[in-house]
């Protein structure tokens, strides 16, 4: 796979497959869950994916591992250099731990405490930056020529989008299993890295499904840039609990994917996403970060039409801040 590849990449049905053969010793295969509640309160079959089940917490870990594990003898002796809010970071430092490399972690000031400390624990270096006097491209770019390291965005990147692609292969062989196809599928979304890959991967199966992504509100650029048919910014206002998924605009790579795989965007308040996080808690007995629960808040929101379908949603991760937790549950 060319690590500078056309803007019209995607992966194709071997390449996840050889992904998901490559990450099958250090991946989780995360279950397939339902709630007879949710399945009531949408008038649907709904299928829940909870990656936040997932090592390190996130879906991350497929896209960290599939990178990390083609680096050559040379690039792992450089070593890795990421920027991350958190979920991107932990996965790339529990993957630098677990082959033993070194890497260096760009996280912005204000990121929460536990991902930067769960960074740290990993033995990673992390070096704090501040978005609004420093570039993390140009501080990343820097550290790669001054150390050898390897740049492994967080989404924009070929082998990264792999990696969650074999998420969704995985969701639709899951489902299959049970004797069903699936209607819609519902995935989180920031720069586009997994849900570009994820509808890869449920399309290599389910052709038929319906993909949408689902952003927080003033955070949607791919709702925007597929309602438009153009790269679109968001306004980017306002606060977001969301924390991991603020990026305002869609990588180049991943939104002509999801162009050609997605049938939609769709957006939740923080008002939505905070309900979701009490749902997850109370009926799932799961902990889910505001980032991880847009797909759930979107379907008890009734942002989308599910009623008598079969729909697939992913909890994306569980990294959150325990007294920030405590106040959405309370």
């Amino acid at each position: 796979m060319n690590t500078s590849p056309p803007k019209d990449f995607r992966p194709t049905a071997t390449e996840i497959a050889e992904a998901r053969a490559r990450i099958a010793e250090y991946a989780v295969r995360t279950p397939i869950l339902e709630s007879e509640v949710l399945n009531r309160l949408a008038d649907a079959k709904v299928f829940i994916k909870p990656e936040n089940l997932q090592r390190s917490g996130s879906f991350k870990l497929r896209g960290a591992l599939n990178r990390a594990l083609q680096l050559s003898p040379a690039e792992r002796e450089g070593g890795i250099v990421a920027w991350s809010s958190g979920n991107h970071g932990l996965a790339i430092s529990y993957v630098a731990k677990a082959l033993g490399i070194k890497a260096t972690v760009l996280m912005p000031q204000e990121a929460p405490r536990t991902k930067i400390d769960g960074v740290r624990a990993n033995g990673a270096t992390v070096r704090l930056y501040d978005k609004t006097k420093e570039v993390r491209e140009e501080i990343g770019a820097k550290i790669a020529i001054e150390t050898g390291a390897v740049i492994v965005p967080p989404y924009d990147d070929p082998y990264v989008i792999t990696g969650q692609a074999t998420l969704g292969q995985e969701i639709a062989e899951q489902i299959q299993d049970r004797d069903c196809e699936l209607d819609l599928a519902l995935f989180p979304c920031s720069g586009g890295g997994l849900v570009a890959g994820a509808a890869c991967g449920v399309h290599t199966i389910m052709p038929q499904a319906s993909i949408f992504s689902v952003e927080p509100d003033n955070f949607d650029g791919m709702a925007l840039s597929l309602a438009s048919g153009t790269r679109q910014k968001a306004p980017a206002t306002g606060n977001s609990v969301c924390d991991a998924l603020l990026v305002p605009v869609p990588g180049d790579l991943t939104y002509p994917i999801c162009r050609s795989h997605l049938a939609g965007g769709l957006s939740v308040s923080n008002d939505e996403v905070i309900e979701a996080i009490r749902f997850a808690y109370r009926e799932l007995k799961l902990v889910v970060e505001p980032g991880g629960a847009v797909a759930l808040a979107a379907i008890i929101a009734g942002k989308l039409d599910v009623k008598k379908k079969k729909v697939a949603i992913l909890l994306s991760g569980g990294n959150v801040d325990a007294e920030k937790f405590a106040s959405y549950i309370l």
